[in-house]
């Protein structure tokens, strides 16, 4: 049986001389979505209708910034020969560990600023964040990025995806169809979310759902990291974002325990102070 190879263009169209791609559409997109989930939360919750903007003005930037850094840090033998392409961000290499923390680091002095409880926003917006990785990763996927090792055209058939999706999941380069990680990652953000926002009925306390959060990301991340063929390394075999997810598991349950143990009385999610 012969099969037409599609794949798809991540240029989305031309503005001139200038290349609009997909990857950029779908990253403001879940920006966009991300915002509107947050700012209608934070506004029930009796914070103001301009906070989460006013944030997102100084955090989204700080973290494409950071993204980059990492990034660039990781690859540093490499940068450090080139550092005139440091900047050269539209060539692709950026880190989604890297903008979530400087997101995280931006969000505290923000709330901080404000004399707003940086747990009460990091529970408000955890779901926020999980829509915008869930549509991000699609943009991996039409730039034919963050892949995982080869399979066969059945494996894939036999997981009852459309034929578009596996056709670009053939990767050229490589002459054979890979793990579609991106959507392993995708599907286990969708369903991290779907708890996330069944659990704002259930009055967690207050951090948990952000801790949680933390913690079912860097569960699902650190298993399909380990399927990926473009991850970065820290030291030898060592893959940063393993590294990094352990130590989200880690802060996520040590940060849960703590505050039950020592928190008292307990502040809950739907407490408006």
């Amino acid at each position: 049986m012969s099969y037409t190879l599609l794949a798809i263009d991540p240029v989305a169209f031309h503005l001139g001389p200038l290349a609009v791609r997909w990857y950029g559409i779908l990253i403001a997109t879940g920006i966009v979505l991300a915002y509107f989930l947050a700012q209608r939360e934070a506004v029930r919750l009796g914070l103001h209708e301009d906070f989460i903007g006013d944030m997102l003005i100084w955090a989204v930037p700080i973290a494409i910034v950071s993204a980059r850094i990492y990034y660039v840090s990781m690859k540093w033998d490499y940068y450090g020969q080139n550092p005139g392409r440091i900047i050269e961000i539209w060539t692709g290499g950026i880190a989604i560990h890297g903008a979530l923390i400087g997101a995280f680091i931006t969000a505290y002095i923000y709330t901080k600023k404000r004399g707003v409880s940086f747990l009460r926003v990091a529970d408000i917006t955890a779901p926020s964040i999980l829509i915008g990785q869930i549509i991000g990763r699609w943009g991996n996927f039409i730039n034919q990025e963050a892949y995982g090792g080869p399979v066969s055209r059945s494996f894939l058939e036999n997981l009852h995806l459309p034929n578009w999706l596996i056709e670009q999941m053939y990767i050229k380069k490589e002459g054979t169809y890979v793990h579609p990680t991106f959507l392993y990652e995708s599907v286990w953000n969708i369903i991290g979310l779907i708890i996330l926002l069944v659990a704002r009925k259930f009055n967690w306390r207050r951090g948990e759902m952000f801790f949680f959060y933390l913690i079912w990301y860097s569960v699902g991340r650190f298993f399909i990291e380990g399927m990926r063929t473009d991850s970065l390394y820290l030291i030898g075999d060592l893959r940063s974002a393993q590294i990094v997810s352990i130590l989200g598991v880690a802060i996520g349950i040590i940060a849960i325990v703590y505050r039950r143990v020592n928190v008292k009385p307990a502040v809950r999610y739907l407490d408006k102070k």
